[in-house]
């Protein structure tokens, strides 16, 4: 027997480069789905946190003549409508000594897997208060 029959008569090293290339596609398909549907959720979340703490610090510079509690839950109503967020979505506003503090709360499900084998519960908890120049005494 020489050297060529010797490489081809290895039957237990054959075919080992193909599954290994699917298990790879398998395991970077389901993260890239995982990655398609965790990311904009939680952009959407960091977005509304923003757009809450900008909210908050207009409705603490508002004169005080005018309803500030109202104008800020309304802004935050309005953003959370053009966000899609969930229609349990609790928003809640007060106004404290002139301070105005506005707290969001709502779940979101999200497909993990496909085909809904695993989805997971995104939380969204955020309290926001204004804090810098507005709110010095002086």
């Amino acid at each position: 027997m020489n050297k060529v029959e010797s490489f081809r008569n290895r039957q237990a090293e054959r075919g080992g480069a193909g599954v290994k290339f699917l298990l790879v596609a398998l395991v970077l398909f389901l993260v890239g789905h995982a990655g398609c549907n965790y990311i904009p959720v939680a952009y959407q979340g960091e977005s509304y946190k923003q757009e809450m703490q900008t909210a908050v610090l207009q409705g603490t510079a508002l004169p005080a003549t005018g309803n500030p509690v109202g104008v800020v839950k309304q802004r935050l109503q309005k953003v959370a409508r053009e966000s899609d967020l969930p229609p349990d979505t609790v928003i809640d506003v007060k106004q404290i000594n002139n301070v105005i503090s506005a707290r969001v709360h709502y779940n979101k499900s999200i497909n993990i897997l496909p085909f809904g084998i695993y989805s997971r519960q995104y939380q969204f908890d955020q309290t926001v208060t204004p804090s810098g120049f507005l709110l010095k005494d002086n």
